[in-house]
């Protein structure tokens, strides 16, 4: 018996499971403009609801758990998902779910993007759910982005320099991680690092240059489902995180000069829109 395979166009798609934020500059705001502008079709679970704004965060309400399932599972029983994006898992029984659903999916990229401090520096998450993280989740991630206070938490130690960062990325690693992309935005000087690890692969130093800008609200959403998208478009994880970074400098670049609100605003997301790009696949 003969089976004939249907060729079909679709766009590239990449699921964002991440908190809301109402500013509309970091969280799932910032994943969708990324993803828009980048060529590819973004889709959305919602972890958490925020009120807040470019001057900071008033209110935080979780979603619960069961509807956050219902959110997953809607998208991956219709949609075809070439890449998932995570942000902000503030609760143990969210960590669950998810680490649940993407087993039972399996989709074949995922970056996490583990949002663990606030901006003046509070700790948004328990300990105990970072141990969830290593346990069920870390274990089914392609690529975590932490900063250095994210990843201080992880390590439970103090990184305060390239070699720290280094050293650091390598024991995220050992503990499990499968790759590890460590920003090291918050060590500010003419030039910028980031530490890329990859198990098995030797750790390579990132360089950038720094921009003074006071928006710089989201960036870490924003490279990480820059990552995604550039996988998802069928790049090497490598390229992925080169090319997001090439946007991630630009927007910050062309939105330097940009007042919105009182206080740090976003990125300049759109300034180089790139078209749609269409897949075509085949269906059986």
């Amino acid at each position: 018996m003969e089976f004939h395979r249907e060729l079909i166009n679709r766009y590239p798609t990449i699921l964002t499971i991440a908190g809301s934020d109402s500013g509309g500059a970091a969280g799932i705001q910032a994943d969708l403009k990324t993803i828009s502008a980048l060529g590819a079709y973004g889709a959305s679970a919602i972890t958490a609801l925020t009120a807040q704004n470019t001057l900071g965060v008033r209110a935080t309400h979780s979603v619960p758990p069961a509807f956050l399932r219902e959110q997953l599972e809607a998208v991956f029983e219709d949609i075809t998902i070439d890449a998932v994006k995570i942000g902000m898992v503030n609760t143990v029984e969210a960590a669950l779910v998810i680490a649940d659903v993407l087993h039972r999916f399996k989709p074949r990229f995922v970056v996490f993007d583990p949002v663990m401090v606030s901006t003046s520096g509070s700790k948004l998450i328990r300990e105990e759910t970072v141990e969830v993280f290593w346990s069920e989740l870390f274990p089914l991630i392609n690529l975590i982005t932490p900063n250095l206070d994210e990843a201080q938490i992880l390590i439970e130690g103090k990184i305060d320099s390239l070699e720290s960062m280094k050293m650091a990325a390598s024991e995220m690693i050992r503990r499990g991680c499968k790759a590890v992309l460590l920003k090291g935005g918050h060590l500010i000087g003419p030039t910028l690092y980031d530490v890329y690890a990859q198990l098995g692969q030797d750790t390579l130093t990132l360089e950038s240059d720094f921009i003074d800008s006071p928006n710089v609200h989201g960036t870490g959403c924003t490279l990480s489902s820059a990552i995604a998208t550039w996988v998802a478009k069928g790049n090497s994880l490598t390229e992925a995180i080169i090319f997001a970074k090439e946007y991630i400098s630009g927007a910050i670049e062309a939105g330097k000069d940009i007042k919105t609100g009182h206080g740090p605003g976003p990125l300049n997301h759109s300034y180089a829109p790139l078209p749609m790009q269409i897949l075509k696949t085949s269906l059986l």
